[in-house]
């Protein structure tokens, strides 16, 4: 299940998120156990110094640029790219998080942060992309998920399409440098993972000392479709010091038979206010102890499209989870 592109909906600015109150219902579109602040703070250092060297060379001289996309493709540009198709949210949000909106011509349909991009126009979605009115805006490049079928026909137009599909934490770190390199924005590539680093740095000094090793429970859909170890949310819940119940063996967002969620009993549950809402009328759900202890985060839409997305934001959704967390009802650690 490909989260950055199937939960897409929701607008910006987001109001605060809470702890299970919400009742409203709105249907919204390997783990890594190296200690987070070692694990963060390699990444930065290495992609600083990937990027100093590169930097060096990178549009010298008006030279073209090969970059290596996740396709395996060489795409080549002979200059930054001044008009920009993105057909991805976690990919139109991390260009306008370089600094780089004004060079956006067109997006998907779900792209909706930051709010600028809502004007731009919509070409569809991930299964029926608008080809004809996205080539006639003549866009230097397109930025699609590499799983996205359209990219054929597109380079078959002659357009220049660079397939990027961020699924875990150093997936999205790597987008945000290869987006770096390929618009000019080298130092601004690594500002913004210095950022995103801090962020979770303060946010994982936020968790109360009693919620650390709880085990955790996030449901992407209400199918149920949750956030495993593996997924870039299961690796942002270590992060925060947290047991996810969904082992990465599963993968990083499987189907689960509804009976291994009553089985396990998380302490805590995570999900959007509409399935929070719902779990109780689940079959054996409503003895689950995080439900009747009131140890769950219903988020609003838009901020659970924050959660979902592996983009430049990844660093506000572990703010977020932090503050809901610190809100809850006081746990008494048992296991």
């Amino acid at each position: 299940m490909d989260v950055a592109r199937r939960s897409t909906t929701g607008r910006w600015p987001v109001p605060t998120c809470r702890p299970m109150r919400g009742r409203s219902w709105r249907s919204p579109n390997g783990s890594r156990r190296l200690p987070a602040r070692l694990a963060q703070g390699l990444g930065v250092l290495a992609f600083t110094l990937a990027s100093s060297a590169f930097a060096a060379t990178a549009w010298a001289d008006d030279a073209p640029t090969t970059v290596i996309d996740d396709r395996g493709v060489r795409v080549t540009l002979d200059a930054p790219p001044a008009r920009i198709v993105s057909l991805l949210p976690s990919l139109t949000e991390t260009v306008c998080a370089l600094g780089a909106c004004d060079r956006l011509v067109g997006t998907d349909r779900f792209s909706d942060w930051p709010e600028s991009v809502e004007a731009l126009p919509k070409l569809g979605g991930f299964e029926d992309v608008q080809v004809e009115r996205l080539y006639a805006l003549s866009p230097d490049l397109v930025l699609a998920a590499e799983s996205a079928r359209v990219i054929e026909r597109l380079e078959a137009l002659g357009l220049t399409v660079l397939a990027v599909e961020p699924r875990s934490l150093e997936d999205a770190r790597r987008a945000v440098g290869l987006l770096g390199t390929v618009l000019g924005l080298e130092d601004e590539a690594v500002a913004l993972l210095a950022r995103i680093d801090g962020q979770r740095r303060d946010a994982s000094a936020r968790i109360p000392d009693v919620w650390r090793e709880a085990r955790v429970y996030f449901e992407v859909s209400s199918t149920p479709h949750a956030a495993g170890e593996s997924s870039f949310i299961g690796e942002l819940l270590a992060g925060l010091g947290l047991a996810n119940i969904v082992p990465a063996a599963l993968g990083p967002f499987p189907k689960l038979n509804p009976e291994f969620v009553v089985r396990e009993n998380p302490d805590l549950i995570l999900g959007s206010e509409g399935a929070i809402a719902g779990m109780a009328t689940r079959p054996g759900w409503r003895a689950l102890t995080a439900l009747d202890k009131g140890h769950a985060c219903a988020f609003e839409e838009r901020r659970h499209d924050v959660l979902v997305r592996p983009g430049p934001r990844l660093g506000e959704a572990a703010g977020i989870l932090a503050d809901c967390i610190a809100d809850l009802p006081e746990r008494q650690a048992t296991r």
